[in-house]
């Protein structure tokens, strides 16, 4: 009986200890390609932004007027490449809008490895080299995918962003971490918080929410908290039949449209 439970002990042990050492090899996947992949439809300026650490950003820029229409900033999820949201970027381009979406250090053949502290300072790169391109603060609207919304809340703190778009948000990583791994000590063990709910506060920016109701990923709960905790005004899309990668049709289409039009 002795040795059985101890062996169980062991066990756990050595699971907790494996899951601290590598447990950015579980939240980052650069190299899974988990989308269908399109072919581009939109012109774009491939760019290489230099981020605070030394490193370049790869991204690719669509312009139709940088400086009398808003640009639409991208930060993508935490798996995949630039190509991987291509059916979006095809779309997104029909808006009356600039684009700019950037791969973050480690994805898409950028140097480095990504973490929270890392991706933070990306996405601050990226606004920092908007502006010496003189587009302005309230010309820049965020917009961030799943992972990418965590990193859309930290750098949209206390800025007058034209708006915020975050589609499939967690509330924290600790939360997604305990909702995967409910017996392990998360808080405890977690490097990477992502602590988005609690940043909410500090957003002056019109915010849109979407989410599907379906998600496996990400529990909608998650981001009907997020919409639930977050400043006015606020907009929300919750389709019924949706997964985590959401389905870019024509209602998800009109609710981009519709906010698009509220923050001009």
């Amino acid at each position: 009986m002795f040795t059985a439970i101890t062996a169980i002990i062991l066990c756990y042990l050595l699971i907790v200890v494996f899951v601290f050492f590598y447990q950015r090899n579980l939240l980052y996947h650069p190299f899974e390609n988990n989308y269908s992949t399109h072919q581009t439809n939109f012109p774009y300026e491939e760019v290489f932004i230099p981020a605070f650490s030394g490193n370049n950003l790869k991204g690719w820029f669509h312009k139709k007027d940088i400086y009398n229409k808003k640009t639409l900033v991208f930060f993508h999820g935490n798996a995949g490449d630039l190509q991987n949201r291509i059916y979006k970027l095809n779309l997104i381009k029909d808006f009356d809008i600039n684009f700019l979406i950037v791969a973050y250090r480690g994805f898409s053949g950028n140097k480095g490895k990504p973490t929270e502290a890392g991706l933070y300072e990306d996405a601050r790169s990226t606004l920092n080299w908007l502006t010496k391109q003189n587009i302005k603060e309230n010309k820049i609207i965020i917009y961030g995918e799943s992972l990418g919304t965590g990193v859309s809340i930290e750098v949209a703190q206390n800025k007058k962003f034209a708006g915020i778009i975050l589609e499939s948000p967690f509330t924290s990583m600790v939360d997604a971490g305990k909702f995967y791994y409910p017996y392990l000590p998360v808080s405890l063990l977690l490097k990477d918080r992502y602590e988005t709910v609690k940043k909410l506060k500090n957003i002056n920016s019109p915010i849109l929410v979407m989410h599907g109701k379906k998600d496996k990923i990400v529990p909608f709960y998650m981001g009907k908290k997020v919409f639930d905790k977050a400043n006015k005004p606020k907009f929300s899309y919750f389709p019924d039949n949706d997964d985590h990668m959401m389905d870019y049709n024509e209602d998800l289409l009109k609710n981009l449209s519709i906010f698009f039009k509220a923050i001009s």
